[in-house]
């Protein structure tokens, strides 16, 4: 087959990339960056420019994968691509649902309004959806609302602080500072898994729209998960939400954070989304011990840490002695 990605030099677009070359596919990326895998032909453009297709847009793909988050630039790609693609896959997020409260929800969800600045993630996904599925039809589009994507390579550190963490505690002999309530929901999908779920998709098999997360466990689950995968058996501080946030962490992502930690009870259904219909149609997940272990094989090369999310030494000193 051959396969247009716009993009490939990020982490999810490379991976796709390199599952596609792994597959055989002939893999052409249109990509401001050089950087893509050895192998995949690239074709410099900037999508902020009306004519950025016009190149490709003269030759026949039988799928292109689009990553992108700015609605203009998927407009543009459906109009300058549906005349020459067979089917388009979008990679979109669960973000795009209006609420994220009722744990258990399907694609039947209701979702935000659609928004054409691409800060307002959530409704500029939605917006980009609608330009895919307007253009090319529920059977030429595949929508794959992604959960959370953590495994090697995952610079935001939500997957990798953990497993980091328990590692790195072992080494400094102090304790892990963690959310006292482990009950509620997390899930990770693993970024090669839903790589090979998008080159599915552009294989034709997937059409539609498919919520494409990680398998759901608790968040005491996926603490053991990653102290098992940094192979340390060392103390916790368990502090509860209240007392952290008084404390100035902050969940979930950013500076000063605990990964996964959501104390909102009004966002737990976020991360419990059941993913019956992409499993039907073929969705494989690596087992999460995997995913861990791998990521902390990778954070182990990086230069900072935390880095993206997290608390870093100090940081976790000052949490456990704040008064």
């Amino acid at each position: 087959m051959r396969i247009l990605v716009l993009g490939g030099t990020a982490w999810l677009g490379r991976t796709v990339v390199q599952h596609a070359l792994d597959t055989g596919h002939d893999v052409t990326c249109v990509a401001r960056g050089s950087d893509v895998p050895t192998g995949a032909r690239l074709v410099r453009a900037d999508r902020d420019r009306d004519d950025a297709l016009t190149g490709v847009a003269s030759e026949r793909w039988d799928a292109v994968v689009d990553v992108s988050r700015t609605p203009e630039h998927v407009r543009r790609a459906a109009r300058d691509l549906e005349p020459v693609a067979d089917r388009y896959v979008f990679v979109s997020t669960v973000s795009v649902y209006a609420s994220q409260a009722e744990r258990g929800a399907d694609e039947h969800a209701a979702v935000l309004e659609p928004s054409d600045d691409p800060a307002d993630y959530g409704a500029a996904k939605v917006a980009c959806e609608r330009a895919v599925l307007d253009a090319f039809g529920p059977e030429r589009a595949s929508v794959a609302r992604a959960g959370l994507v953590g495994g090697p390579g995952d610079h935001t550190g939500r997957s990798g602080y953990w497993p980091w963490r328990f590692a790195r505690a072992a080494e400094s002999g102090r304790a892990v500072v963690v959310p006292a309530r482990t009950d509620r929901p997390t899930s990770v999908i693993d970024v090669r898994d839903l790589a090979g779920w998008l080159v599915g998709a552009a294989e034709g098999r997937r059409a539609g729209v498919h919520d494409v997360p990680g398998e759901v466990v608790t968040l005491g689950q996926h603490l053991e998960e990653a102290r098992a995968a940094a192979g340390v058996d060392v103390p916790v501080v368990a502090l509860a939400d209240e007392v952290l946030l008084a404390r100035g962490v902050a969940p979930w992502v950013g500076e000063r954070s605990l990964p996964l930690w959501i104390p909102d009870d009004d966002h737990q259904g976020m991360n419990d989304r059941p993913a019956d219909r992409a499993r039907a149609a073929g969705l494989t997940r690596r087992p999460l011990a995997e995913t861990l272990a791998d990521v902390l094989a990778w954070e182990q090369l990086q230069p900072v840490h935390p880095h993206g999310a997290g608390l870093s030494d100090d940081d976790e000193v000052a949490v456990r002695a704040a008064g």
